[in-house]
């Protein structure tokens, strides 16, 4: 896992304020600003290939948009585990589905680098975001709750190539509203891939948009 020294726990901190700082601004209105990313969000799900009864972690789950496809997936037995440092978008969320059972829906308010939750889940969604792909303290803690086998998906925004710069102004104006920091939009998996087995990266949205797949294998590769 290595260590953080104190300049990369500065950053961290900063960053940290900034991005609460968006998604607080954003919360009442985060529902709609996403309506048009909801396909991708459902193929992303898909992906996960999920089976009833099975658990699987929402990483960064806002306003719980992921809940209901989710629920779909899994059935009544199924177990999911919200993960959200924003007080006010996990409002949010806990009013969208304040009838469900504790037992299947577990809500942790922390950042994904310090928070904690019992158990191994069989899967984990990365949907837009981006800071936290960045973090290989957020990605270590989210992997060591994961069991041998897990499916993984992330999606979100990064750089297409130069000469496609119509969809390049589109991520810049995307990523100003929803990152801390533009480092790593060429490659905003790279700290994701070399932790799993069989990553794929498929470019969308004519290559400003990507969804990565992979396995975790109990262990780093």
């Amino acid at each position: 896992m290595g260590t953080h020294p104190p300049s990369a726990a500065r950053r961290l901190s900063a960053a940290r304020r900034q991005a609460l700082q968006q998604y607080r601004a954003r919360a009442d209105r985060y529902d709609s600003e996403l309506e048009p990313f909801e396909p991708l969000r459902r193929e992303a799900i898909q992906r996960l290939d999920l089976r009833p009864g099975e658990t699987v972690l929402d990483v960064g789950c806002g306003t719980g948009l992921s809940f209901g496809p989710l629920l779909d997936q899994l059935g009544p037995r199924g177990h999911i585990v919200g993960i959200e440092q924003c007080p006010e978008m996990m409002a949010q969320a806990r009013l969208r589905f304040s009838d469900l059972r504790a037992q299947q829906l577990r809500l942790v308010q922390a950042p994904v680098e310090e928070a904690q939750w019992p158990g191994l889940a069989h899967a984990a969604l990365f949907h837009f975001t981006h800071d936290i792909l960045r973090s290989p303290r957020a990605l270590d803690n989210v992997l060591a709750h994961l069991a041998p086998g897990a499916r993984v998906v992330a999606t979100g925004l990064q750089w297409a190539a130069p000469w496609v710069w119509p969809v390049n102004l589109f991520v810049l104006g995307a990523a100003l509203y929803s990152v801390s920091s533009l480092d790593g939009l060429a490659q905003p998996w790279s700290e994701l891939a070399p932790r799993l087995e069989g990553f794929e990266v498929h470019p969308t949205w004519m290559g400003g948009i990507f969804m990565a797949t992979g396995v975790w294998p109990g262990r780093a590769p």
